[in-house]
């Protein structure tokens, strides 16, 4: 290294301006989760919080769960939207603790996974639904409730196979995690 080159760190830094992070959460929100790809990461939850550190817009991004597979696609295309929403080198920082929960998922997010054919989660991830009535899962398609599960596996590890009982079809019902 010369004396006056940057450290690749310091590559694209600059002083944070007003509306950066305004610009940055509306560039997040065009980012789909690439296994529900009607939902943005931001209405997920994933992205935990936005701010500015030594020059760089710093994303804090929570999985859906600690072994999820697309989780580096997920960083990936974070990275990408907000270097062309104009943020040179993010840094993107992994938090597991404390773990996503389906709770993070917002209103607009569980609309979209409904309109989409996945049951939203229903509940609360709290422990203490683990001693009271299972709740009762509406299909996504009729909004029945008289419905049942096939299978407590879904098409991902985060889903479980349910069956509206009325209208017959087959449903993704997003698990209370």
């Amino acid at each position: 290294m010369q004396p006056g080159e940057l450290i690749a760190s310091d590559r694209g830094a600059r002083a944070p301006r007003a509306d950066d992070l305004s610009q940055a959460w509306t560039a997040l929100e065009q980012v789909m989760d690439p296994e529900v790809p009607v939902v943005s990461v931001v209405e997920l939850g994933i992205v935990r919080d936005l701010d500015w550190a030594d020059g760089h817009l710093r994303v804090t991004v929570t999985p859906t769960y600690s072994g999820c597979p697309a989780t580096e696609v997920i960083e990936q295309d974070i990275r990408n939207a907000l270097e062309q929403a104009g943020f040179p080198a993010p840094a993107l920082n992994r938090q597991l603790s404390p773990a996503w929960t389906t709770d993070w998922i917002s209103d607009s997010g569980r609309e979209r996974l409904r309109a989409y054919g996945i049951a939203a989660p229903v509940g609360s991830a709290s422990k203490r639904s683990l001693l009271g009535e299972s709740a009762q899962i509406a299909c996504p398609q009729c909004g029945s409730t008289h419905t049942e599960v096939l299978s407590e596996f879904g098409s991902t590890a985060c889903k479980a196979l349910y069956r509206c009982c009325d209208c017959r079809e087959p449903f993704d019902y997003f698990k209370c995690i």
